[in-house]
């Protein structure tokens, strides 16, 4: 992580001191009723100079077990660092997230609009506005997400191939996977790679729900993140992790051979061989009943958890080769 510790940092234009603690509202919008919507961005600074960590959630509407990890790190004061600077921004898509939506009101996916317009759509605009008025001040960001629609993520840590520095930080965070995953173009992790600000994107649980344990490995991982920078307060005790990742280099998925009601018989984490009867598909009138067999050997890394399921449709995310991380 590249550092260029500042005694004054300078957040959508306004100057913050070492020693400081404030929030800032980042004006993303104006309502038809002349009502400002504003993100609270929350800024915690020591007298001790030192790193700038952003934790970021919400960036999809509907992903809210990030926004409860990032709330309770501001909850049991895990952000008030001994010395540099925590920024934490809970709720970045507050429209999507009061509409239960995982895009914008104009329908677009915030993250694949970066690095944004100042004269673009309004989703664009946010963009761009984050990345040039708040991360140019930050070192390194973690970015929490979920899986999409019913689609529960195992606690997951994506990172791309090759790069020493992240390697290091996913093993820090301490998440049961790791996935080498590629930039996605327009994302906000590909958007802060060419500004060289390092990014641990975590995913875990599914949109519109929170699950306790999801949230307990993104709080731990964040409080390790801060202990390998000497910013955790020694008021915060940090809890090793219960294994070491698996490194994760290639992923399958295995789809529905046909339309029905889908029930999952296999825990997301659980490792399978091929030939393993991980879920069953039937019909309301009791005259179908398939199982599901992987055709892959692996760990469950996504189940989908949807009652009713169409052909074709994704129900499992297998990791099927791992990667030796020595």
């Amino acid at each position: 992580m590249t550092t260029n510790y500042k005694d004054l940092i300078t957040i959508l234009g306004q100057d913050i001191p070492l020693g400081t603690s404030t929030e800032i509202n980042f004006n993303i919008a104006r309502l038809h009723t002349a009502s400002d919507i504003n993100v609270p961005i929350i800024v915690e600074r020591s007298k001790i100079e030192g790193p700038t960590i952003l934790f970021n959630a919400c960036l999809h509407g509907d992903e809210i077990n990030g926004v409860d990890i990032v709330r309770q790190l501001i909850a049991n004061k895990i952000n008030r660092p001994k010395r540099g600077t925590v920024i934490c921004i809970p709720i970045l898509n507050i429209l999507g997230f009061l509409n239960g939506s995982r895009a914008f009101p104009d329908g677009r996916d915030l993250n694949r609009v970066f690095p944004g317009s100042s004269n673009g759509s309004l989703a664009s605009r946010v963009a761009h506005k984050l990345i040039h008025e708040v991360i140019p001040e930050v070192d390194l960001i973690v970015d929490f997400h979920t899986g999409g629609a019913s689609r529960f993520n195992a606690a997951q840590v994506r990172i791309v191939k090759d790069n020493p520095e992240l390697k290091e930080l996913a093993q820090v965070f301490g998440a049961p996977f790791v996935l080498y995953s590629k930039h996605i173009a327009k994302s906000f992790r590909n958007a802060c790679f060419q500004l060289n600000k390092p990014m641990v994107l975590f995913e875990g649980g599914r949109s519109s729900f929170i699950d306790d344990n999801i949230s307990k490995i993104g709080v731990e991982g964040a409080k390790r993140l801060l202990a390998h920078y000497d910013m955790l307060d020694e008021a915060h005790k940090v809890n090793k992790p219960k294994s070491k990742s698996i490194f994760v280099e290639k992923s399958s998925w295995i789809r529905a051979r046909r339309s029905g009601m889908f029930k999952s018989i296999i825990k997301i984490n659980s490792k399978i061989e091929v030939g393993s009867i991980i879920g069953q598909i039937t019909d309301p009138y009791g005259k179908i009943h398939q199982p599901v067999k992987s055709t892959y050997a692996g760990y469950v890394i996504n189940v989908n958890e949807a009652p009713l399921v169409y052909q074709g449709d994704a129900l499992f995310h297998i990791a099927t080769k791992l990667h030796d991380k020595k």
